[in-house]
């Protein structure tokens, strides 16, 4: 697999470098995103990781680029901002997912390999070949269960082969998909990497050669039908020395798993503490550039091109710092980012602030990095405690907070306690909870919960917001509702409820996280009032195992959305009578029908629409014209949750009478 790696931040390139090569990935790099562009035009890549802040131009701007010129290559997106706007930015570019530095290694690579088996053609990761067995989740190739020690690139050319067992690949197209530019063989040598696949093939057992040279075009995988005839034993004994009994066989992967996780965990441990030898006195210099910039601030002659390279350097340090080991520096980072902010004018306060936070910085660097150590018993110790939900409780009733966390332990809740915001914003950098329980009124009646939800609606939209005060007037409660609370709890109120709707907040997102075991891929409901387009996404829909309704009325839209109980919904903006707006106001209104996603389609690209079409409760939009890559992905990763959510919303419906017995004749009719 070969991947274009765009990083213009030398101490994460070389750790990405590093952690995908280990793992048989071919890495070319680029530094900037014109060079990107360059390299993505001339050659074919597996999956691009970009970052955002590169010079040139930047991420956001490449994948623009790259999807408007066809390019379908999956885009991971790496950026040091977390707001929402920023990652709805990234996707509206056409990136296929994207990660805020500082990242977690381990994560990171999960996410490579998930977008790299969307580009291939089977979605298992064991794909089997004669007795070869390739297993990708393990970064193994086997043998009749016999691993074969192989360089990268033999890795690398046997894994292509795999992938594509009915393809000729010729010399020129493995150098392409295989090597960095700076580094092209000869192709003779593409015959000399294939000769030592062969042999240690031979030396695992194959009695016969499994790739064949289709000469003067190249080579392939050996027909399975061309295979020579079973040896003189028995076909019985063959059988059974090929297919172990089930459960031995389960054991083996399972323990075969552990210590390719422990093996990894220790090889990737050694690697970040060497790369740290590497680069620490490359931090030092950043680190000397932003005390210059301090520096010039206090004696009032900061220039705009230290100004711009202390905000470079700053938030190259957000993404960097947290990966070698120091999170709490990529925190202090992140603050002193925001102190720089848009403007090189800081005043006497702030240009104090931000000196503390670099000598804070530096004491941090002069601590040894924390790594996640890897476990020796091929466990979590502390996994238990880990499972289970943190609730923060920001409030300053202190009889309340002591009865809720004693009462806590039994319903398997960890709750933490915040008696003020800034106590709350200060636990949020430590570690984010799974659910929070917010007071809008505290003692001193300086600090308003309301403008508090604001902010963190704003910075951790994930975290389901549970209101739980003493004021009950209805302007609290709209604005309550406006900005993301799940609940609206009135004191005083009994303990049971508190904890019901905590257990109700954390199910419904556990529902919007957790895969699917379904095989069909569920329904999707369509309200436009263009019937072309309702045509035109219904074809593009169907062939992913969609079953698709469109509805062309939006008169109708109550009518068939509770008869065919659809796990996604599309809805048009400026449709007659009732706007995709209203109609998105009504699902979110009812409660039963609370998690279904919402996408917006839209031929408006004002950020006035945009912000609108979020605010009251859609998910994602997609704008006119469809690009229809962007639009079976964005469909496809809103549906992972669709089979539960659906089957707990036919378990409620079916208590209920049918108000109608639609069927579909309004969709056929538009295919007509």
């Amino acid at each position: 697999m070969k991947i274009l790696l765009v990083e213009d931040d030398r101490a994460t390139r070389k750790m990405l470098e590093n952690a995908l090569a280990t793992r048989h990935y071919s890495v070319e790099v680029a530094l900037d995103g014109r060079s990107a562009i360059g390299l993505a035009e001339q050659f074919e890549y597996d999956l691009i990781v970009l970052d955002v802040g590169i010079p040139e131009m930047d991420g956001i701007g490449v994948c623009k680029r790259l999807r408007t010129q066809g390019c379908q290559t999956p885009i991971l997106l790496l950026t040091g901002k977390d707001g929402v706007s920023d990652r709805i930015m990234g996707l509206d570019a056409g990136a296929d997912d994207y990660m805020v530095k500082p990242f977690n290694l381990p994560e990171l690579l999960a996410r490579i390999r998930a977008l790299l088996r969307r580009g291939k053609t089977t979605t298992s990761s064991i794909v089997t070949w004669e007795n070869l067995q390739l297993d990708s989740g393990a970064n193994e190739i086997r043998y009749k269960e016999q691993v074969l020690r192989l360089t990268p690139k033999e890795y690398g050319i046997l894994e292509l082969l795999l992938l594509n067992p009915h393809r000729i690949f010729s010399r020129a197209a493995l150098i392409d998909r295989l090597w960095e530019m700076e580094e092209t063989p000869t192709e003779s040598a593409i015959s000399s990497h294939v000769k030592a696949i062969r042999q240690k093939l031979k030396a695992a057992g194959a009695i016969q050669d499994l790739i064949e040279t289709m000469y003067g075009f190249g080579y392939r995988l050996r027909p399975l039908e061309a295979n020579l005839p079973p040896s003189s034993s028995s076909k019985q004994e063959e059988l059974a020395a090929l297919h172990p009994p089930l459960h031995s066989l389960q054991e083996t992967i399972e323990e075969r798993q552990t210590k390719k996780e422990l093996d990894d965990a220790i090889a990737a441990h050694a690697m970040m503490l060497e790369l740290w030898e590497q680069f620490k006195d490359s931090f030092g210099e950043q680190i000397d550039l932003l005390d210059r910039a301090i520096a010039a601030l206090q004696q009032g002659n900061l220039t705009t091109d230290l100004w711009q390279s202390a905000k470079q350097t700053v938030h190259k340090l957000i993404g960097s710092l947290g990966v070698y080991g120091f999170p709490q520096g990529s925190v202090l980072a992140r603050q002193i980012e925001d102190l720089l902010g848009s403007d090189l004018h800081l005043c006497v306060p702030e240009i104090e602030q931000m000196s503390l936070l670099v000598a804070k910085l530096k004491q941090e660097l002069q601590q040894e990095p924390v790594f996640d150590p890897p476990s020796h018993d091929g466990g979590d110790q502390g996994s238990s405690r880990q499972d289970i939900p943190l609730v923060l409780v920001v409030d300053d009733d202190d009889l309340l907070t002591a009865r809720l966390k004693t009462e806590a332990s039994s319903r398997s809740l960890q709750i933490e306690v915040a008696a003020n915001l800034a106590i709350a914003q200060q636990a949020l950098e430590c570690n984010l909870p799974d659910a929070i329980l917010l007071d809008l009124t505290f003692g001193d009646g300086k600090e308003d919960g309301l403008t508090w939800l604001g902010t963190l609606q704003q910075k951790h939209p994930q975290i389901p917001v549970l209101v739980f005060t003493g004021r009950d007037s209805l302007s609290d409660r709209v604005a309550a509702a406006r900005l993301g609370a799940q609940a609206f709890l009135q004191k005083p109120i009994a303990l049971d409820p508190i904890f019901g709707a905590i257990q109700t907040s954390l199910r419904q997102v556990q529902a919007k996280v957790r895969p699917s075991d379904r095989t069909m891929m569920g329904k999707v409901m369509i309200v436009d009032d263009d019937l072309a387009i309702g045509h035109r996404l219904s074809v593009l829909l169907s062939p992913w195992g969609l079953q698709v309704t469109f509805l062309s009325d939006p008169a109708r839209f109550w009518e068939v959305l509770t008869s065919t109980i659809p796990d996604l919904l599309i809805l048009d903006i400026e449709m007659p009578r009732y706007s995709g707006i209203d109609l998105c106001q009504v699902v979110r209104n009812d409660a039963k029908w609370g998690n279904l996603p919402i996408l917006f389609l839209t031929a408006h690209h004002e950020a006035e629409t945009i912000v609108r079409a979020f605010a009251v409760g859609g998910d994602d939009y997609i704008r006119k014209p469809i690009l229809e890559p962007e639009l079976i992905a964005r469909v496809l990763n809103r549906l992972e949750p669709g089979q539960i959510r659906r089957q707990q919303l036919m378990s409620t419906l079916m208590e209920q009478p049918s108000s109608s017995n639609y069927s579909n004749t309004e969709g056929k009719d538009s295919h007509d």
